[in-house]
């Protein structure tokens, strides 16, 4: 009895405490719990900023910039509640520290649709932020970079902007409300005292911080909402910046790769005579598989040339794996077998009685869609720079979205702690999911391990980064839709069948199988704003042998093909206009309907299209859609060639992504995800043989080319609403709006990427 009422006591009091945590405020996100590494004349007066002698100041920067701009963006939450000289800021990266952790994506990741603004969602959301700041990960994805930070940055800003008030308005004896701040200057008006920042800067740094900064009216920004340069910009245009790719420590030696064939295989055993013989040989290694990655070899030598002549020397004896007979064709069909009945899938929005409906109606249509797996091919392959010093220390140079992930990675590999690695983070040669993953940091751990206190760099050839890669889900979509005798819409079923990424990342990150339904299956199909009258959206995950990782814009970059062509089928099944028929489905939706009615006014949308000089014709397609908190609407400007090649002119994209911080950075990412998706829908395309991927190089799997490139026209809603996503918001609606085009120009509905005209 005695242990009886000691349980239930220790029970009651856990459940008390667990309440009781999770009704606190999130902990707080200006202090890091290791004070920051300093010098005494460039003291941190948080845990986002330090500020020098010499007046400048630095934003520790806790987001991986890989081309999006991301640390400009956030240099200017800091700099504008700062009220700093822009000319003086500059960025260091950050340590790893709960303090950074990215609390945004994972709440994003919740599977509630948009529109629900009920209890649980919001108690969801309050929990998962709570605890992702306690328990989570410093990321780079999802687009939520700016909607993670806006607060925390801006605090930071503001807390030692009164710091700095406070030091000077005790060294002039001077009420701190008398002092103004202005472009990095303290000023007294009535004593005509002025200084700049860096001479308070170390007695500012003894100031108590600040418990509640007040934050500035946006009507009052200076910096943010204005179009401002990035800050890598000159770096990058006189060759200085540093990528993963570019580190030279002292005594460097190279490691080139070649993995098994087939996806998930790995190498038995290899013989290294002939490659000994070759100049600069240093030493040959198998390397098994790492986290999630397919096993391989390596040779280590003196020059990337020699290691690439030298492994490929190598005569290497493999085991294909549970992969070998995987082939496209069988891939595609066992994802469409999935769908057979109408109750397949987990449902992620429910809408009415859509079976009922579909039941009754007058006339139905429907459509299956299919899109193929895809490679990130990011610019800079995959790489990584590994010291292991003999006192079991180490130091590793990694091009990473998720440094706690990387550090995870390399201690393992190592078989040293992670305390004992300084991680460094250079900038990236793209990434767009590719550096989610770390199976290329821990096998260039392992790699540099058989060489302890020498650096070694592991660089992936462009055939092996894209045969080996962490690929964009294959996905096949079923939809049907039921109208009545007035040829009204009256009900909506849509089912999609595809792997789980998720369950996969969990797989290969903590050892733990993956279980239940994923969001990121289903996005861009079950949380659009269109007001369907009855509607059931359901996906069923299908587990293939195929490594499948988060690609630009994730679910949503094929479900916004398969959607918005639908949508397009179902305005034509209504004999209305495309727009027409979309606006009707918005009626409570203003903010997508002024996204979209903007998009087509740009475009000239309801206008006669001109002919081409020779006399080809174009047309128009649209398409809307919402992701990562942000809507973009795109119309698509195109015409057919007589050898049916498919010829983009024009994009009208427009965006409302909330508060624009930096306009320029928003207008290059949305011509950047145009791009990226252009090349997706016109050439995109992964497929497999006996396990094996057959595009080796762009020449197989090529990238949107100059002369293909259409005229990208862009505009930003002004908004004074919490900012969204940015970097792949634009990127789904861009196939969609282009296949739209075909079928208003041909007569032909494309339902597969890429797209081809028969």
């Amino acid at each position: 009895m005695k242990r009886r009422h000691v349980l239930l006591g220790t029970l009651g009091a856990a459940g008390a405490l667990a309440i009781g945590w999770s009704l606190l405020p999130v902990r707080q996100r200006l202090l890091t719990s290791t004070p920051l590494p300093t010098t005494p004349d460039r003291p941190a007066l948080n845990g986002w900023l330090k500020i020098g002698r010499d007046d400048r100041v630095t934003v520790m920067m806790a987001k991986s910039e890989m081309g999006q701009g991301i640390h400009t963006a956030l240099a200017m939450l800091v700099a504008e509640e700062l009220d700093a000289d822009w000319a003086t800021v500059g960025i260091e990266m950050a340590p790893v520290d709960a303090i950074y952790n990215n609390l945004a994506t994972v709440v994003d990741a919740l599977p509630f649709h948009p529109d629900d603004q009920g209890r649980i969602k919001r108690l969801a959301g309050w929990l998962t932020a709570k605890s992702m700041r306690e328990i989570g990960v410093m990321v780079t994805g999802g687009s939520s970079s700016v909607k993670d930070l806006w607060g925390p940055m801006r605090e930071a800003g503001a807390s030692a902007r009164g710091m700095l008030v406070g030091a000077a308005a005790a060294a002039w004896g001077v009420p701190a409300a008398e002092i103004d701040v202005r472009a990095g200057v303290l000023r007294h008006g009535g004593s005509g005292r002025s200084s700049r920042f860096g001479a308070f800067a170390e007695r500012a740094a003894q100031q108590p911080l600040p418990g509640a900064p007040a934050l500035k009216d946006p009507a009052r920004f200076t910096l943010i909402g204005r179009p401002q340069r990035r800050l890598e910009n000159a770096a990058k245009l006189d060759g200085s910046a540093r990528f993963g790719i570019d580190q030279r420590p002292p005594g460097l030696l190279y490691a080139s790769v070649r993995m098994c064939p087939t996806l998930g295989g790995s190498a038995i055993g290899f013989k290294d005579d002939a490659a000994r013989q070759l100049p600069g040989f240093k030493h040959a290694l198998r390397v098994p598989g790492q986290r999630g990655g397919t096993g391989g070899v390596a040779v280590i030598a003196d020059s990337p040339w020699h290691a690439m002549q030298a492994v490929k020397a190598l005569d290497v004896q493999w085991d294909a794996g549970p992969a070998a007979s995987l082939s496209s064709a069988a891939m595609m069909q066992q994802l469409a077998d999935a769908l057979t009945s109408e109750a397949s899938g987990s449902v992620y929005f429910s809408q009415g009685d859509a079976a009922a409906a579909l039941q009754s109606a007058a006339r139905t249509i429907e459509a299956e869609y299919r899109a193929p797996p895809l490679a990130h091919s990011t610019m800079e392959p995959q790489n990584c720079t590994v010291l292991l010093r003999n006192d079991g220390s180490a130091t590793v140079w990694a091009p990473t979205q998720v440094p706690d992930f990387a550090l995870a990675a390399a201690a393992e590999a190592l078989q040293i702690p992670a305390e004992r690695i300084r991680l460094e983070i250079p900038l990236l040669g793209g990434g767009f999911g590719r550096r989610l993953e770390v199976d290329f940091i821990a096998q260039a751990a392992a790699i540099a391990r058989a060489l302890p206190d020498q650096p070694v760099q592991t660089f992936w050839s462009r055939e092996e980064d894209m045969t080996h890669d962490f690929y964009r889900p294959p996905a096949v979509a079923r939809y049907r839709a039921g109208f009545d005798a007035q040829g009204r819409l009256v009900g909506l079923s849509a089912r999609s069948a595809a792997p789980s990424i998720v369950h996969q990342v969990v797989e290969r990150q903590f050892g733990l199988p993956g279980a239940g339904p994923d969001k990121t299956t289903a996005e861009g199909a079950f949380d659009q704003p269109y007001e369907w009258p009855a509607a059931r959206i359901a996906h069923a995950i299908v587990e293939l042998p195929m490594p499948v990782g988060m690609w630009r814009s994730v679910g949503h970059s094929h479900n916004a093909f398969f959607k918005e062509s639908f949508v397009d089928e179902m305005a034509a099944a209504a004999k209305q206009d495309p727009l027409a028929f979309r606006v009707a489905l918005l009626q409570r939706h203003p903010r997508h309907r002024a996204v979209l009615e903007r998009a087509a006014t740009l475009a000239g949308w309801g206008t006669p299209l001109e002919a081409l000089p020779d006399g080809t014709r174009r047309a128009r397609g649209l398409a809307l859609h919402e992701s990562f908190g942000s809507v973009v609407a795109q119309v698509a400007e195109v015409s057919v060639g007589t050898d049916k090649a498919i010829r983009v002119h024009r994009i009208v994209a427009v965006i409302d992504c909330g508060f624009p911080v930096n306009p320029n950075g928003i207008r290059q990412q949305l011509e950047s995800a145009i791009v990226f998706g252009l090349s997706a829908a016109l050439h995109g395309e992964i497929t497999l043989d006996k396990g094996q991927v057959q595009q080796t190089n762009f020449h197989q799997q090529p990238m949107l080319r100059y002369d293909e490139c259409p005229v990208i026209e862009t505009d930003i809603i002004a908004s004074t609403a919490h900012p969204e996503g940015v970097g792949e918001p634009g990127t789904p609606p861009v196939a969609p709006a282009v296949a739209n085009a075909l079928f208003a120009l041909t007569g032909q509905r494309l339902r597969s990427l890429p797209l081809k005209l028969a």
